[in-house]
């Protein structure tokens, strides 16, 4: 864990081994975010960059109202949502316009994994969701975000994050439960 307090003011004043600190601080948590959101491998990778980018540039403007992570989330979160419209969605995942009546597509999961590697199997349902499932679950089951940094990240009201957080798990959990009726079987 590093020390925001100290190591903010060195990359302020042009420290880059203290950027460097931050970067690989915060790189898994930048990736997370755009993975849920962005479909290509290379525009990913973009993202990210661009998200850094960003952070070093605007650095200036944190101030400390909220945890560093949760910030620098905001910012990959508006990024990748944003290059998803500039490019009319083409390089995001695609989500359904009727989010209400979501279900899965219906596979084996038998041909999707190894019966052994049932956090694969998680990963690649939560991969086939609607972007504000995958989003908010990652960001409050994989990140450990609250609400209220859930809310400040994406902007949602916070009831909005509590809905789509309660229908995402319960999507998850319908769809494992007739992949644990099928093992057992």
């Amino acid at each position: 864990m590093i020390d925001e307090k100290e190591l903010l003011p060195r990359i302020l004043h042009g420290d880059l081994k203290a950027f460097e600190v931050l970067v690989k601080q915060y790189q898994g948590l930048v990736f997370h975010v755009v993975n849920r959101i962005i479909n290509t491998k290379e525009d990913k990778e973009d993202i990210c960059q661009e998200v850094f980018i960003k952070v070093h540039q605007h650095l200036h403007r944190f101030e400390y109202k909220s945890r560093l992570s949760t910030w620098i989330a905001r910012i990959a979160y508006v990024t990748a949502i944003n290059y998803g419209k500039k490019y009319n969605n083409e390089h995001t995942i695609a989500h359904p316009a009727d989010i209400e009546n979501y279900s899965f597509a219906e596979e084996n999961p038998g041909k999707l994994l190894d019966k052994k590697d049932v956090t694969a199997y998680i990963n690649r349902l939560i991969a086939q969701m609607p972007e504000q499932y995958r989003t908010l679950l990652t960001l409050f089951h994989l990140n450990e975000f609250s609400y209220q940094e859930i809310e400040e990240i994406t902007g949602m009201p916070e009831g909005t994050v509590k809905s789509y957080l309660f229908r995402g798990r319960k999507l998850l959990k319908e769809k494992l439960s007739v992949y644990l009726k099928n093992e057992l079987s």
